[in-house]
């Protein structure tokens, strides 16, 4: 298998799965770590990935398929998604085009919301489109929550990313994900309000 990103918990690998090109997710030791201690951790974080994945597709939000769970070596196999990330993809895009695409964005999440799904790092290179079709990568940090602060944090972290990647079409695409929020989503407004507060306490704490 050949590694393709190394990130703080885990090591992602591009393989093959039965004849398919497949991304295999494998969760990995922390010396630091209790033994005993860091099998659970990792035990449980694949599992609520797993979760995640899997309830998302279920509620109409794109993942990539789950084909195999390796509870041992704390792996995951899934779906490789042959795409354009959305952060390469605005780049490019027409106007008609991105509008169109970050509008669906904001329904998608709104959907995830709706469903008690919090993504956990909601940033333009965990979005992928394939065919026209958004999906969804990457919940590691993710979890299942009722609470709006939780909801606000997740496109705060979708609106700082765009902000320092995409500044200058920030107001375009920002405007048509909030338009798809709210026509998915019924807490939108007080979601929105919660982020207009956390960008508040941020640029408090960045004065002080």
């Amino acid at each position: 298998m050949q590694i393709i990103c190394r990130g703080a918990e885990s090591i992602i690998y591009l393989g093959k799965y039965e004849g398919k090109k497949v991304l295999v997710k494998e969760r990995v030791r922390k010396g630091y770590r209790i033994k005993e201690l860091d099998e659970k951790l990792r035990k449980q974080r694949t599992r609520r990935e797993v979760k995640l994945l899997t309830e998302a597709r279920k509620c109409g939000v794109l993942t990539p398929q789950i084909l195999h769970v390796d509870e041992k070596n704390h792996r995951i196999i899934m779906e490789f998604i042959e795409g354009e990330r959305i952060k390469e993809f605005l780049n490019s895009a027409s106007k008609k085009e991105m509008e169109r695409v970050c509008f669906e964005i904001g329904r998608l999440i709104g959907r995830l919301h709706s469903n008690k799904i919090v993504h956990g790092d909601l940033t333009t290179s965990n979005l992928i489109l394939k065919d026209g079709k958004i999906y969804f990568i990457d919940f590691s940090l993710g979890g299942f929550s009722s609470r709006i602060e939780d909801y606000g944090v997740d496109l705060n972290l979708l609106y700082e990313a765009l902000r320092s990647t995409h500044f200058r079409i920030l107001d375009v695409c920002w405007k048509k994900i909030l338009e798809g929020y709210k026509r998915e989503f019924k807490q939108a407004d007080r979601v929105i309000k919660k982020v207009e507060e956390i960008e508040r306490r941020a640029r408090y704490m960045k004065r002080k």
